[in-house]
């Protein structure tokens, strides 16, 4: 399914780009994001919950994380997520009662300003992230389409996202931590299936070591917006 297969060739694609697998910081996403744990937390805006997710381990190497409001959970949106090798790949999510099937047209790796990019699978699955966490930052740029099952329409997107690594972190509610960055920007095509991607989404989120996701969540489009971690939990 990919243009450069996992394991050895995917070394080869990220010395390229100056980030050569062993320069690792010596710890893995599933530090980070609880993926593989029935994890979940709250995040907090003005004064007031602003937001819940959980991870769902589906096997060994399957996850599901939802996100909602608490008061009316749980939501019917759920994003799959596949350990795969050295990557987190991102298959797609359920919603409105169906499935989004993403599968990219071109994916791209390079450094932490998104420069001396590669070109490094023109199929599958995005590469959302990858297992170990490098010790510096390296950006990734995805392009392809979302299925929507139900009806086989067809939503075009572009989603460019640079990961940081692991550094020191505080919240209003939790200090001390240790967590990585991942700034993010969704473009697509939804609701005008004939026009060109536009602009949905920017922002940062950092994720907390032993805690997990949305410790503090900046979104800079389509409106500022900040939230902050107050409660982990397992369930």
């Amino acid at each position: 399914m990919r243009l450069v297969a996992l394991g050895t060739a995917t070394v080869a694609v990220l010395a390229t780009t100056g980030l050569p697998a062993s320069a690792t910081s010596g710890d893995d996403y599933g530090q980070y994001s609880r993926i593989a744990a029935r994890s979940a937390g709250q995040y907090w805006a003005d004064g007031k919950v602003a937001g819940q997710w959980a991870w769902k381990p589906l096997s060994a190497t399957t996850s599901e994380i939802s996100w909602g409001d608490p008061k009316t959970w749980p939501p019917n949106y759920g994003e799959k997520f596949v350990r795969d090798g050295d990557w987190v790949t991102l298959d797609g999510w359920s919603g409105n009662g169906t499935y989004y099937r993403l599968r990219v047209t071109k994916e791209q790796i390079g450094d932490a300003k998104c420069e001396n990019l590669r070109t490094f699978a023109t199929s599958g699955p995005q590469h959302y992230v990858k297992w170990d966490i490098p010790a510096t930052g390296y950006c990734l740029k995805a392009w392809g389409t979302l299925t929507e099952e139900s009806s086989g329409k067809v939503i075009k997107f572009g989603h460019t996202q640079i990961w940081s690594p692991p550094a020191p972190c505080s919240n209003q509610y939790i200090s001390g931590q240790t967590c990585i960055k991942q700034w993010e920007s969704w473009w697509d095509n939804k609701g005008d299936l004939s026009g060109p991607i536009t602009r949905k989404l920017d922002r940062d989120q950092y994720i907390a070591r032993d805690k997990g996701m949305a410790f503090r969540i900046h979104q800079y489009f389509p409106k500022t917006w900040k939230a902050e971690a107050r409660s982990y939990w397992t369930w």
